[in-house]
């Protein structure tokens, strides 16, 4: 490789780790969806009803955050060979 240039297998690669944001959206609604679970389990509709209130409020946050714009599109593999993937 040619000093202050980047080798050609390493241009593009994107990162797929998404804003803190992002997570915090979905963490709020993983925490909903395992309260709502347990309640399931519990047999208490107080914690469904809960768990679903906590789910509706992470994606309301998702809406408002945009998640989706934090997807990373790689520069097409067209062209690579069998001896690309070793």
């Amino acid at each position: 490789m040619v000093e202050g240039k980047k080798a050609e297998h390493t241009e593009n690669l994107g990162s797929h780790g998404g804003r803190a944001s992002s997570w915090l959206a979905v963490t709020v609604m993983l925490a909903g969806f395992t309260v709502a679970g347990f309640g399931l389990v519990a047999e208490s509709w107080t914690l469904i009803w809960i768990g679903a209130g906590v789910f509706v409020v992470g994606g309301v946050l998702a809406l408002v955050f945009d998640i989706f714009t934090d997807v990373v599109i790689d520069a097409p593999r067209a062209g690579m060979h069998a001896e690309d993937h070793r």
